[in-house]
């Protein structure tokens, strides 16, 4: 194109020299001619654009899944001690934020890269060609650039790098709280978990803040050295045209526009530079993981080693390295025998899990220190010389917290079919086998009641379903495995006792014959145990029979028996039988589902803004920033002016060679003169638009982020039932939606606006210098180039939306099986969980490709049509200039200021992919704004009764109360009449699904019923003010959730500190029987729980914090839904002394619902749940106080019949 001008400009010479001999058919011809090959030119870059950008385009699809596909490989291989060490939170930020910013570097940026540098060596080619010696002197701006680049650009990764950690750590917290948002909303503490977060938000935005410097010095320099290489070019290419080393001013011209491309191209890759600096920063948390030293799973499998032996357990020492100070075990010798049923009881933390997690080989003993020592042998093998996938093929495991996956009841319980020979069997034989196993675990009365049946969803965790449905699905998964090995976890913790004995009888006949493992704190179910091992601070103090241990006096074994007796009436007769009653009392399967947060399960949908209306907004809104926009905005003029103001230069230098003498060499020095004023100025405009820019996109990406996350949390629990609002995918929005907005509002903003200052200035100058042209080459140039662009946008936005959508769900799937990774491993599940993410990954690109040859096609053209305006403005211009109707002047004025108008536009076009981005993000960051329901809601003035503040207990009244899951057309329950006088302790019993925990979530205000009321001290609790409410009761839920932070913030967590004393806090723990264990930690109450709170300490050391956490609170309501399921019976009979005690005082009322019957004997009122036979839900079908219900040998009495120790 430079040879083409230059030649242009010669002729232009020639015809307008004092005595030319060119004629004006001559000069048309010419001009025609050279107009001609700009559209070969058009042509040429239409074609090599669309390809190249389709290529890149793919590649970056590509490079991205396979990032997203070998980070996961790479983390399933992992040791869990370093899973342990890696958040949810994190991983969903790298695999979503980070894999986006590699993939949107190579699809868009990298490929203008490298364009750049193609461009960047063609001119110099060029120009070294024409004058080696014009084309050295100011190729000195170059190296300027690539010096400045090289001090400012490793800060900025360094920088961009520390914003990465700090992001990492907000999505941390963000998938800590979503996902165990009842817990959060229960307790008050969405404003201490917010604070929490957004303290993170304040660090990034700090460390983001100190980029702002070294981005203005970075733009300042670069554009600097461009434009005073202007000055120096034209100095010093007069000087040598003047001297007669360069003979043509066509080598000159050629020469200029050539270096002038070369040092613009510098200019121009400032941009892509800083994304793919930020992508390179991203590229390291994948190689870190990607280099880390993996597990070796290989060894010995099924050819070389049995799982039908003896395993032995020699001289056993462990320390989680979580904890290294601590023993779980210490010197511990246990025999499992083959085809026999061990028992393993004791106390919390006394290290019985901790048997589990060293025979699932999620740790493994090396013998390197006297923390890790000892063996385990199965047959003659170490259990680390067996192949790890073999081995756990072998092994059945059902946990004390099941879990279940996002999925369909058939498919989760199909993942227990992995490894066996099964495995690849038809879905036919598969579904025999499920429903057999389902029968077996007394599952499948209740899936047939379902609308779907075995196809139906069980949400995130199997919130879905009730405790005992997803205890008897993973019993069921563990039943169709038929493992040569069984290990059973509290594996009926969560089933009531009537539906246990079913149960229990189940695993029996799956224990026959098969070496099985039992930990229990509910000894009626190891009663039959071939052999007993009684656990005690990481040793075994007691070995035998049920019968055995009972006769040692004095012994452990027997008073944890004594703890769990029931009292039974003197004359009871025991009936084991179980009656088709029982079994059709069983399982009501109205447990399902939340799906949505109006009760009519439709979701409200808001209608998507277009930029002005969504980021626009964002702007207006934060008007009060404007002190640091105000500057962009005039930095981004001053940037846009420079092109305008440089077309004119141009043309007077052109100008400039028809003098000659000393006015050539004073007027060479002028505009060169002016062209340096140009360089100081435009290096001003843009280091203060690349510093305020920077500034202004973290302080808005801040102020939004935060908000986000408010809006989130402050969502009703429905909501957060749906399945696109997994705790996953909105921990992945949070992470991506505000680092979108933050890049529009930030530098790939501001160059977009210089654009358009710098197209309306072009246009302006040029309409000054010459109407008639400039018509039609604004006219014949800018609406092409504006359709194209409109087309590119518009499916960019398309793009986005089905890339939001695909990538929701991939890492709502990944986060979802890094959060329960342990179950994974010890199904074998890698494999299958990756083959599934890949299949998520492969379908996203599949149909990426699709429309990518079509947005290129789109770009090719907006970026290359450009050329054909240049063409007609050559060669109208050439008619013009012919006529002598234009001075050469005006026409390179116009000429120029309407390619460089052209070529803003095209780099403001080239930013459709991030404007798509941003307008898709922020509408989903304003759909989940409070609508007017919820700011009417809000502004309600709520009361707060004093008699709430007394806790001094409360009356609770149930009154016609129906209430259904917006999903279902049964109702769970209608005209629930139940009243709670001050200060009782009652009890809501009843079959798993019946209702039971319904009550406590309509009591939390979780849910709203569509009929009746519920009312506390005579007040609708829905006319309180909700924090106030929340403030006034505690709940104790089934399944214990701890956060990251100290024992001490976990237990006071949603309390300020006024509202307690320490010694109100060590009482809180020694009444939940858990202050001991926390003493005899080296740091106390301040011991950091680390980043996997869940797993730092067993199931009843975590339920013992949540009850002190409880009591603390002196509520006036007490709410316990399974609160004691997962403690030993020693703890289980200490902490309901505790409750007990505080029951006698009437200082408050308590509220329990219980599958262990001998935790509510005491109760002042036990409701009895069963399901009534008309199909309107469940109904309460006695009441009374444990003896009266005895008396009445009803529904209870029967319950205490299995539940008795003794019988």
């Amino acid at each position: 194109m430079n040879i083409v001008f230059g030649s242009l400009v010669g002729e232009f010479n020639g015809y307008f020299s004092a005595g030319t001999s060119v004629t004006e058919a001559d000069f048309k011809a010419s001009v025609s001619r050279l107009s001609l090959y700009i559209v070969y030119l058009f042509i040429g870059k239409f074609t090599l654009t669309y390809f190249s950008m389709y290529c890149f385009r793919v590649i970056g699809l590509r490079v991205s899944a396979t990032l997203r596909h070998d980070y996961m490989q790479t983390l399933f291989a992992q040791p869990i001690s370093k899973l342990d060490q890696v958040s949810v939170g994190a991983v969903t930020n790298t695999i979503t934020t980070l894999s986006n910013s590699i993939q949107q570097s190579i699809s868009d940026k990298l490929a203008i890269l490298f364009q750049s540098v193609a461009l960047l060596l063609a001119a110099y080619i060029i120009a070294f060609k024409y004058s080696w010696a014009l084309t050295l002197v100011t190729s000195s701006a170059l190296l300027f650039i690539l010096i400045a680049v090289s001090i400012t650009l490793p800060r900025l990764t360094q920088a961009q790098q520390s914003v990465d950690k700090a992001d990492e750590k907000q999505s941390s917290i963000a998938a800590e709280v979503f996902s165990s948002v009842r817990t959060v909303v229960s307790l008050g503490a969405e404003g201490n978990l917010a604070t929490k977060y957004a303290l993170w938000v304040e660090e990034a935005r700090k460390r983001g803040r100190r980029m702002s410097v070294f981005l203005g010095f970075q733009f300042g320099l670069i554009f600097f050295a461009m434009y005073s290489s202007y000055s120096l070019a034209f100095w010093f290419g007069l000087k040598l045209f003047r001297d007669g080393h360069i003979g043509s001013i066509n080598t000159v011209i050629t020469v200029f526009f050539s270096v002038m491309v070369a040092v613009s191209v510098m200019g121009n890759i400032a941009s892509p530079l800083i994304i793919i600096s930020k992508a390179a920063s991203a590229a390291g948390a994948f190689f870190e993981m990607l280099d880390s030293e993996k597990i070796d799973a290989s060894g010995l499998d099924g050819s070389d080693a049995s799982a039908e032996v003896d395993i032995v357990l020699e001289n056993i020492h462990f320390a989680y390295p979580s904890r290294p100070d601590i023993k779980a075990l210490n010197g511990l010798n246990a025999r499992f025998q083959r085809g026999k049923t061990t028992a393993l009881v004791g106390p919390s933390g006394s290290g019985k899990s901790t048997i589990v997690a060293l025979l699932e080989r999620w740790y493994q003993l090396s013998g390197t220190s006297d923390k890790d020592q000892g063996a385990i042998y199965v047959g003659e093998h170490n259990v680390n010389d067996l192949d790890l996938k073999w081995w756990r093929s072998q092994v059945g495991l059902v946990q004390q917290e099941p879990v279940l996956f996002n999925d369909t009841i058939f498919n989760n319980i199909s993942l227990g079919l992995i490894g066996t020979k099964w495995e690849h069997e038809s879905h036919e034989k598969k579904k025999e086998l499920i429903e057999n196993a389902c029968r077996e675990a007394f599952a499948d009365e209740f899936i047939q009641r379902l609308p779907k049946g075995y196809d139906t969803p069980v949400g995130e965790n199997g919130t879905k379903l009730s405790g005992g449905q997803r205890q008897r699905l993973a019993i069921a998964r563990s039943i169709v495995r038929q493992p040569s090995i069984l290990i059973l976890d509290e594996a009926t913790s969560a089933i009531d006792v009537r539906s246990e004995k079913i149960v229990q009888a189940a695993l029996d006949r799956l224990s026959r014959n098969r070496t099985t493992i039992v930990i229990a704190h509910r000894l009626s179910t190891i009663r039959q145990a071939d052999h007993i091992i009684v656990m005690k601070g990481g040793v075994d103090i007691e070995q035998g029979t049920h019968e055995e241990l009972l006769k040692i006096e004095g012994g452990v074994y027997s008073g944890l028996v004594n703890a769990q007796k029931v009292e039974l009436l003197d004359d009871d007769t025991a009936t084991s039988d179980i009656t088709e009653e029982l079994k059709e009392d069983l399982e009501p399967a109205d447990e399902l589902v939340r799906m949505s947060t109006n009760q009519d399960g439709k979701r409200s949908k808001t209608k998507n803004k277009g930029f002005f209306g969504s980021i626009g907004l964002f702007l207006y809104e934060q008007r009060a920033l404007w002190r640091f926009y105000i500057p962009v905005v005039a930095s981004a003029a001053g940037a846009g002016a420079a092109f305008p103001l440089q077309s004119w230069l141009f043309a007077k230098l052109i100008a400039v060679f028809q003098l000659t003498g000393q006015s050539l060499a004073h007027a060479a020095n002028f505009w060169a003169l002016m062209f340096f004023i140009l360089a100081l100025g435009t290096a001003a405009s843009y280091g203060l638009m690349g510093y305020s820019s920077n500034r202004f996109s973290f302080e808005v990406s801040s102020f939004y982020r935060t908000q986000y996350f408010h809006n989130v949390l402050n969502k009703p629990i429905p909501f957060h039932d749906q399945i696109e609002n997994a705790s996953g995918s909105l921990v992945s929005r949070l992470a991506t939606d505000p680092k979108q907005v933050q890049e529009i509002v930030g530098i790939n903003g501001a160059f977009p606006l210089s654009s358009i200052f710098s197209i309306l200035g072009c246009i302006i100058i040029a309409f000054t210098f010459g109407w008639k042209l400039s018509l039609v080459a604004v006219f014949a140039a800018l609406p092409c180039t504006f359709l194209a662009a409109f087309m590119r946008i518009r499916y960019e936005i398309q793009f986005e939306a089905m890339n939001a959508k695909v990538y929701s769900g991939s890492s709502q799937f990944a986060a979802e099986a890094i959060d329960a990774f342990r179950t994974v491993s010890a199904l074998t599940m890698e494999d299958v969980i990756l083959a599934r993410y890949s299949n998520l990954l492969r379908d996203h690109q599949t149909k990426a490709f699709r429309k990518a040859w079509y947005a290129t096609l789109i770009f090719a053209f907006s970026d290359s049509v450009e050329l054909c305006a240049m063409a007609l403005t050559f060669w109208y211009g050439g008619q013009l200039l012919a006529s002598r109707e234009y001075q050469p002047t005006d026409f390179f004025v116009i000429y120029i200021a309407i390619i460089q108008g052209g070529q803003s536009a095209g780099q403001f076009f080239s930013f459709g992919s991030n404007v798509a981005q941003a307008i898709a993000a922020a509408n989903r960051m304003l759909s989940l704004r409070p609508n007017k329901a919820e700011q009417q809601e809000a502004q309600i003035i709520k009361s707060q009764p004093e008699s709430l503040r007394t806790h001094s207990g409360a009356n609770i009244e149930f009154t016609n109360v129906a209430f259904r899951y917006p999903s279902q057309d049964t109702p769970l329950f209608t005209n629930l009449n139940v009243k709670i006088e001050s200060g009782q302790f009652v009890a809501f019993v009843g079959p798993s699904g019946c209702g039971k925990t319904t009550v406590i979530s309509l009591l939390e205000r979780f849910y709203t019923p569509y009929q009746g009321t519920v009312l506390i001290n005579g007040n609708d609790i829905h006319s309180i003010d909700a924090s106030y409410y929340r403030r006034s009761i505690s709940l104790v839920a089934q399944e214990p959730r701890l956060f990251e932070g100290t024992i001490r913030d976990n237990i006071t967590l949603g309390l300020d500190s006024s509202e307690y004393t320490e010694a109100d806090l060590i009482q809180a723990c020694k009444d939940a029987e858990i202050h001991d264990f926390i003493t005899s930690l080296p740091e106390g109450y301040s011991t950091d729980l680390g980043i996997k709170a869940q797993t730092s300490m067993s199931g009843g050391q975590r339920q013992r914090m949540c009850i002190a956490r409880a009591l603390l609170r002196k509520p006036s309501l007490l709410l316990l839904d399974e609160a004691t399921s997962s403690l030993d019976s020693q703890s289980e009979k200490v902490v309901q002394a505790a409750m007990e005690r505080l029951a006698a005082k009437r200082c408050m009322t308590i509220v329990a619902v219980a599958h262990r019957l001998a935790t509510i004997q005491k109760a002042d009122t036990i409701f009895v749940f069963g399901e009534s036979r008309s199909g309107y839900g469940s109904r309460v079908v006695e009441q009374g106080s444990h003896q009266e219900l005895l008396r009445n040998k009803g529904t209870y009495w029967q319950m205490c019949q299995e539940n008795a120790l003794d019988r």
